[in-house]
């Protein structure tokens, strides 16, 4: 019987993450972004890119682009998303997630999804380095231990 795999305890390689920011509601976006950086330096990484989009529907074909490429090992989705007064937010909503959790499968890398999807302003703000953290960090931190996690399942 093989053992549990859990990203805990499991060592940092040189990993290629990139990091995809979508400038809608820039002010948040980039703080989520400023998250992701400082954590991937805590574990001695830089973003091998940095792209940005316009909003959050063009987050996935962005993410597309860079996981194509061989040596991008996994992107950090980053965008925000507050409800409005239409069904446009759930549109927005369900397009993102869908098109970044479908490229996981389809290129078998880790897409860390980031996107804040909140009612209002504050509850943003309260998840982009305030009360309750800062998600991009916590988004670059799951890439990281989804590379861990795939790298030992190679291994079995």
């Amino acid at each position: 019987m093989q053992d549990i795999i859990s990203a805990k305890n499991l060592e940092n390689n040189a990993w290629k993450v990139a990091i995809v920011t979508a400038l809608f509601n820039e002010e948040i976006t980039t703080t989520l972004e400023k998250g992701a950086i400082d954590y991937l330096q805590s574990i001695d990484l830089q973003p091998m890119a940095r792209v940005y989009v316009p909003g959050a529907v063009e987050i996935p074909i962005a993410v597309k682009a860079l996981l194509e490429k061989e040596d991008c090992d996994a992107v950090v989705a980053l965008g925000l998303v507050i409800r409005g007064e239409t069904a446009h937010f759930d549109y927005v909503c369900n397009a993102v997630e869908r098109g970044c959790s479908q490229l996981q499968l389809d290129y078998n890398k880790p897409v860390a999804f980031g996107v804040l999807t909140t009612e209002n302003r504050d509850q943003a703000l309260a998840r982009a380095g305030g009360r309750k953290g800062n998600k991009g960090a916590e988004a670059a931190e799951v890439a990281i231990d989804m590379l861990k996690v795939l790298g030992k399942i190679k291994q079995l």
